[in-house]
């Protein structure tokens, strides 16, 4: 039985959106069995168009290349501002788009799950998700989980 590792990707931002399938795919590329469960808000990683901003409120971790308060962070434009930023500095870094790096954990095997329950509670059209796509509940994810060498909530 190979090793198993099951991630839960709750966070839909573009920053936030890179490191459940960095890490998926590098497992999968080591060989391990990978299941990704989208809950809340984790589901916009699995929009067919993906169209992700990045906030820097709520990350005071954010490095960004001037100081700016909370208020100056809140203004109009500036979180565009800010995803520009963080897109020019992927490119200029050589990282792959987001859609790239779903596309290589799909090909690799990865299996995508999506909470059932949060779809319904957002009433999210299933219809805008990409086709490989599976739904469960967290009892699903609990049994994958249960059997897994290591599990990671981002």
């Amino acid at each position: 039985m190979s090793k198993r590792i099951a991630i839960i990707a709750s966070k839909g931002t573009l920053d936030w959106g890179y490191p459940p399938f960095i890490l998926a795919s590098t497992a999968a590329a080591l060989g391990y069995e990978v299941e990704i469960f989208f809950t809340f808000y984790g589901l916009q990683l699995l929009e067919k168009n993906l169209n992700l901003q990045v906030s820097s409120l709520g990350n005071p971790g954010m490095p960004i290349p001037f100081p700016a308060p909370v208020i100056l962070q809140a203004m109009p434009g500036v979180q565009n501002f800010i995803t520009s930023m963080m897109e020019r500095k992927l490119a200029d870094k050589g990282v792959a788009p987001l859609e790239e790096l779903r596309q290589v954990c799909l090909d690799s095997g990865v299996k995508f799950t999506a909470c059932q329950m949060t779809v319904d509670l957002f009433e999210v059209d299933i219809n805008s998700f990409i086709d490989e796509v599976g739904y469960a509940g967290t009892a699903a994810y609990f049994e994958f989980a249960g059997e897994a060498d290591i599990t990671l909530y981002i």
